[in-house]
């Protein structure tokens, strides 16, 4: 069988598309990697959120207790009772 040789820019085209398919892939992971890094942010503030709630929620179980129902005026420092 005879052997045959490809041109230098059939050579240099199937260099460029494997380099292209590299940089690609290299580019689907890094972005990959960075979406997963985002789901962990988004999580943990998805926690933060759920932790200042609690605080929320226990603090103005406080309050009510000591203060009755009402409403506070951070404004004025002032407790406001419902009538």
């Amino acid at each position: 069988m005879e052997k045959k040789v490809l041109t230098q820019e059939e050579v240099t085209q199937l260099t460029e598309l494997r380099n292209n398919y590299q940089t690609l892939v290299a580019s689907i992971g890094n972005t990959e990697m960075q979406i997963m890094t985002f789901q962990l942010k988004k999580e943990q503030f998805k926690l933060q959120l759920q932790q200042l709630q609690e605080k929320e929620i226990n603090l103005a179980k406080e309050l009510e207790s000591k203060y009755g129902s009402g409403t506070i005026s951070l404004e004025t420092n002032e407790f406001l009772p419902n009538t």
